[in-house]
């Protein structure tokens, strides 16, 4: 085989064309044989002519601009996607389940307005979301705080927006939630439930996740005191789902919701006058009044833990009080670890 030509650089043949692998040709315009793009120089033939950047004619050089035309197809696509969106609303020619979620209005409205504050004003992180199984049911039982749920809310995007399926959990709500004027009809229509175990069971029957949060208002109406410390969960009417379903459960521990509104006292004559499970005082609210509703914006780490298989027990195993209690114990236990270390893993709270 004989050896491989080797192609000096100097300052000749710096800042030349590429040269082809086979001496070129063809001819210039004038006749003459293709100097070959190895040197620099303007006598090439007609295809290195083209080639070479230097030489190329400014009307051969594609333009960056893009057309009017190409400009103005995503804002038309847009455009005719809002259009259609708006006539199914109008007609009614949309479907919902019979939980009353709104697939649609979830995915193209309720979600994306929580966009901005998940990840530019609370700038969650999360930890495992990958645990969470691409498809089948699963029990996402979370620690509840803040004043005001806006733990589930974040939990919902994380999995939606995050997830590699994308897929929707649908929270269990207290009744008192799902009754209250605008807030109810738009917790029914982004996918969550009334908490009681029918609803709850039958939403894993058709494969769904579901998020629950067993401490209640015992968990969003405690103080400042108390922050990152869980409550009790209940008499486990989750873990009576999960056994009777084989659902595996899935820890979810949430930090950033505490400091986003720190209750540092609960006007409980006003509570009971307005018919609430507490009233909350924090430092700017009532005291601003309306605006004191805005959150403050503390940083958020959201980790989902191991998946805790519920398939291994006995049938009749969601009878057996003491299991029951246990289990509930034990998932507590195993989210609040995972709150003690998240807290510090995650630094200051605001900053």
């Amino acid at each position: 085989m004989a050896d491989a030509e080797v192609i000096r650089i100097d300052e000749r043949t710096r800042g030349a064309a590429p040269r082809d692998l086979a001496a070129c040709r063809g001819t210039t315009a004038a006749g003459r044989p293709c100097r070959n793009p190895a040197v620099a120089g303007s006598d090439y033939c007609r295809v290195h002519l083209r080639e070479d950047p230097r030489t190329r004619h400014p009307s051969q050089a594609r333009s960056s601009v893009p057309k009017p035309s190409e400009a103005l197809a995503p804002a038309t696509d847009d455009l005719t996607r809002i259009l259609d969106f708006l006539k199914r609303r109008l007609s009614g020619d949309y479907p919902i389940d019979d939980f009353g979620y709104d697939a649609e209005l979830s995915r193209e409205v309720l979600l994306p307005l929580v966009k901005p504050l998940y990840e530019r004003y609370f700038r969650v992180r999360t930890l495992g979301i990958e645990r969470i199984p691409a498809e089948g049911p699963a029990l996402l039982v979370g620690n509840h705080s803040g004043t005001i749920p806006l733990d589930a809310v974040m939990v919902q995007y994380a999995v939606a927006s995050e997830h590699a399926s994308r897929r929707i959990v649908r929270n269990i709500a207290a009744d008192l939630a799902l009754k209250l004027p605008l807030i109810g009809p738009l917790a029914r229509k982004a996918g969550n439930a009334l908490a009681c175990e029918e609803d709850a069971a039958e939403l894993l029957a058709r494969g769904e996740l579901v998020g629950v949060f067993p401490e209640g208002f015992k968990g969003v109406g405690k103080g400042w005191r108390e922050r990152y410390r869980l409550q009790r969960f209940g008499r486990g009417g989750f873990i009576e789902v999960a056994l009777r379903t084989k659902t595996p459960i899935i820890p979810v521990a949430i930090v950033g919701a505490e400091e986003a509104y720190p209750m540092i006292a609960n006007a409980k004559f006003l509570a009971q006058t307005l018919g609430f499970p507490y009233f909350p005082v924090t430092p700017t609210f009532p005291l601003l009044g309306p605006l004191g509703l805005l959150p403050l914006p503390s940083r958020w780490l959201i980790e989902f833990g191991e998946p805790i298989p519920m398939d291994d027990y006995p049938d009749d195993a969601a009878e057996d009080s003491m299991l029951v209690f246990d289990l509930a114990d034990s998932i507590r236990d195993t989210i609040q670890q995972m709150l003690f270390k998240n807290v510090a893993a995650r630094g200051p709270a605001f900053f």
